[in-house]
């Protein structure tokens, strides 16, 4: 429905969409400043940079699309329209994530994307079937850990009803960290991002195999791979926190 409503005016859409697109590559220009006057920021190069960037803003962009609209949880506890949505015959976490839904969201996943293409194309990598194979996979994991914190920060807001910005310093906030590299980050944010919420797997861990440079923290080889696993732990705890969120909801009384 939401979709059909976007399309009905299909000059604002794009317009909308370029917008967003324009805006979110702000980002990159501030490091594209930022390497007109070093030549590595962290020991990483500008393509090295992209390729962080690219991997971090495609995963989180198609996570926002999916899922992004959660983040409006706390306004409908507040009000108490959740309750409309708890009467009718589908998942309630499926029809918060559809209320609303905003296609021109698509621009920061194109956006990421170009940089993703345009790093590819800049870096001198030695190439192999692992490395090729492991770029898709680490999108699809990245975008299902930026899911499941969507979710957890929803479900934080059954509780604490105005929460949307607690929220969003854990995922803009997180794909904004993870934009640069982990070499320019104190060792304790590193290893908070890692073992505490995993963000790394993101794109810090699965880049450094590909790039060939030390991996965060020491960590072994074989965690380059790891993702889709982080990913499928994630989503664990996620959907406890949810179930158990909602249970708690009590309405607004009236």
């Amino acid at each position: 429905m939401w979709i059909r409503s976007t399309m009905t005016y299909r000059l604002s859409f794009a317009m909308t969409a370029l917008g967003g697109l324009v805006a979110s590559g702000l980002d990159f220009m501030a490091i594209l400043l930022m390497f007109s006057r070093v030549d590595a920021l962290g020991g990483y190069t500008l393509p090295e940079v992209a390729f962080l960037y690219g991997l971090s803003n495609t995963s989180f962009g198609f996570a926002d699309l999916v899922i992004g609209s959660v983040e409006r949880l706390g306004r409908r506890v507040r009000d108490g329209t959740l309750d409309t949505l708890l009467v009718r015959p589908a998942p309630v976490l499926v029809q918060v994530a559809a209320d609303r839904f905003a296609l021109r969201r698509i621009g920061r996943i194109t956006q990421g994307l170009l940089i993703l293409g345009y790093a590819l194309g800049a870096m001198d990598v030695d190439w192999t079937w692992p490395k090729v194979l492991l770029l898709p996979v680490t999108m699809v994991s990245g975008a299902v850990i930026f899911c499941a914190v969507f979710v957890a920060g929803a479900a934080f807001q059954f509780l604490a009803q105005d929460a949307s910005e607690a929220q969003a310093a854990f995922t803009y906030g997180g794909t904004t960290l993870l934009q640069y590299p982990p070499t320019v980050f104190g060792k304790e944010l590193v290893r908070g991002v890692t073992f505490v919420l995993p963000l790394a797997f993101v794109n810090w861990v699965p880049a450094a195999y590909v790039l060939g440079r030390p991996y965060p923290l020491g960590l072994p080889q074989w965690a380059a791979f790891a993702p889709p696993l982080v990913a499928v732990a994630c989503c664990v705890p996620a959907r406890l926190a949810w179930r158990a969120g909602l249970r708690s909801y009590r309405s607004t009384g009236s």
